[in-house]
């Protein structure tokens, strides 16, 4: 299995427009951030977890030429809104992709890309075939995937376990139920928006709390906003086995 960061910034990315700060204006590669998205790589099927608005460079950068599946943890915009570009993937494909999401976040889609969902529909929309996600098991192409569901402030959000990999963004609390699922966990990802408090994602401090309850082998922060400093400066503050990702981190398990 490999996972590719394919954004690491929060919901603005970095550098955020017109914003002269240290870290949007720092020249480290590793500062640039676009939205939050991880490519997961098993048994030569790719899968995408979010599609915010970067998907299509990103998809173009990574120079990814299949597609399998897409899974959705919540359906705010910077996770969502790419979604139209996987038109693309149809095209060379020949196949509709396969959408996993929960009802909340299905009704968004419908709402947000009516057009895709239409009885009589435009030629060249993008074909996706929806699944549900709830709190069992998805079977895709012989990849056992965990859902484990977390609090965005208080919006259920899905976070996603493929092995010992697991994936999460936007947390601001978690369970014990969904920290029982996430335990044995080797690769760790979870959101560390900034130092402040925020009313909806994890900030610095608690995310790091958080990687020692879990005690994954490796933790990587993401959802990373120009708040939390330079990607330099704040490697250095971190403990043992915890990492700050970037754009085009590679990792293989």
């Amino acid at each position: 299995m490999t996972i590719r960061f394919l954004g690491t910034g929060t919901s603005q990315g970095v550098p955020v427009i017109a914003c002269d700060c240290r870290v949007c204006t720092s020249v480290d590669p590793r500062d640039k951030r676009l939205r939050s998205s991880v490519l997961v790589t098993e048994n030569g099927k790719n899968i995408v977890i979010d599609t915010g608005p970067d998907f299509r460079y990103q998809m173009l950068r990574e120079n990814i030429k299949h597609l399998e599946a897409v899974l959705y943890t919540h359906a705010h915009k910077d996770h969502i809104a790419g979604l139209d570009d996987i038109r693309a993937f149809n095209y060379f494909q020949g196949v509709a992709i396969d959408v996993y999401a929960d009802q909340r976040v299905q009704d968004e889609l419908k709402r947000e890309f009516y057009y895709m969902f239409n009885e009589h529909k435009y030629p060249g929309i993008p074909r996706i075939n929806l699944h549900d996600v709830n709190q069992e098991t998805i079977y895709l192409h012989d990849i056992a995937i965990e859902p484990i569901e977390v609090m965005h402030h208080e919006l259920p959000i899905k976070g996603y376990r493929f092995g010992d990999f697991t994936y999460l963004t936007d947390v601001k609390t978690v369970s014990p139920l969904a920290i029982d699922k996430i335990k044995g966990t080797k690769i760790l990802v979870i959101n560390a928006l900034q130092r402040e408090p925020h009313i909806s994602h994890f900030n610095l401090e608690e995310a790091l709390a958080f990687a020692h309850t879990i005690g994954a082998e490796q933790t990587y922060l993401t959802h990373i906003s120009h708040r939390l400093g330079r990607y330099q400066e704040v490697s250095q503050e971190l403990p043992d086995g915890v990492y700050l990702a970037y754009d085009g981190l590679m990792l293989t398990l």
